[in-house]
């Protein structure tokens, strides 16, 4: 393998993606990563939803955005041979009247189309073009071939001292460069997030259950709660609150039992604007 021109440093989402475009175009990269335990993309369920919140709103730039996300991640599964993408609906269930005002006006205008295209009920309505990808395949696989690759270094790095190595670094570790060596780069700001792992019989593989939270199958039997929302809080523990606040939601949502099996934390990173950030800093330096 030839000397690497680009590091990587994090192998959450984004720096798995950048890798893997790294890769497609033939720049030379390594990754340094130590291991996933408090990555914030353990803790993500993976859901692409294409209306979201309260004021039932589409994320920026979805439209253009979702096919080729899907394109992405479906090649990315035919060559890891592994899925990681699945097409899923969301029933969303109106958790008050207010949201149920705002469907009726956006519902009259049209704007929510393509992605609502059936009139509501009293309950809810269906949103059609979402999808799961399924981050633990995804970053279990690329960290395999990359480690087979001789790409993979697991290992801690100072980013200032590595930019003499490569002609780009760039930085994807999310919470822990937003408050270290990226802390002055952006207005960021932090939210803790948790999901629960459900143990539960009859639900529609392929409906997403969604009502202030959400109930995403996930195989046989199996489904993720989540996920909370805490502004401000950058601990990566799972909390008895936090769980107290998804089993209700859970028993709002499910019928019959469930048990719970799994509760992960992680903390997002966001900028007030809440678009990405993306770009170099400086010399032979970006961030992701």
């Amino acid at each position: 393998m030839k000397p690497a021109d680009v590091l990587i440093v994090g192998q959450g989402l984004a720096g798995t993606l950048l890798a893997w475009e790294c890769e497609r175009s033939g720049i030379e990269f390594v990754i340094a990563d130590q291991g996933h335990a408090t990555a914030a993309s353990r803790a993500a369920a993976g859901i692409i939803n294409p209306v979201t919140g309260r004021r039932l709103v589409k994320p920026w730039r979805v439209t253009d955005l979702l096919p080729q996300a899907r394109s992405t991640y479906q090649e990315m599964g035919d060559v890891l041979g592994a899925p990681i993408w699945r097409d899923l609906r969301v029933r969303r269930r109106f958790a008050d009247d207010t949201e149920r005002a705002a469907f009726a006006r956006k519902a009259e205008t049209g704007e929510l189309a393509p992605f609502v295209v059936e009139p509501g009920d009293a309950d809810g309505f269906w949103i059609e073009q979402a999808a799961r990808v399924d981050l633990d395949t995804m970053l279990a696989a690329t960290r395999a071939r990359w480690r087979a690759q001789g790409r993979l270094q697991e290992r801690r790095v100072d980013v200032s001292a590595e930019q003499r190595h490569y002609r780009w670094v760039v930085d994807c570790t999310g919470l822990d460069g937003a408050r270290g060596a990226m802390a002055g780069v952006a207005p960021w700001e932090f939210a803790q997030g948790e999901v629960l792992q459900v143990q539960v019989a009859g639900l529609d593989p392929g409906v997403v259950l969604n009502r202030r939270h959400w109930v995403m199958p996930a195989g046989a039997h199996a489904a993720w709660v989540g996920a909370t929302h805490v502004p401000g809080v950058v601990a990566r523990e799972p909390t008895e609150g936090g769980r107290h606040v998804l089993e209700r939601s859970a028993r709002e949502m499910l019928v019959g039992e469930f048990q719970v099996i799994g509760h992960r934390a992680g903390v997002r990173v966001t900028v007030p604007d809440k678009l990405p950030v993306i770009g170099p800093i400086a010399p032979g330096l970006g961030v992701i």
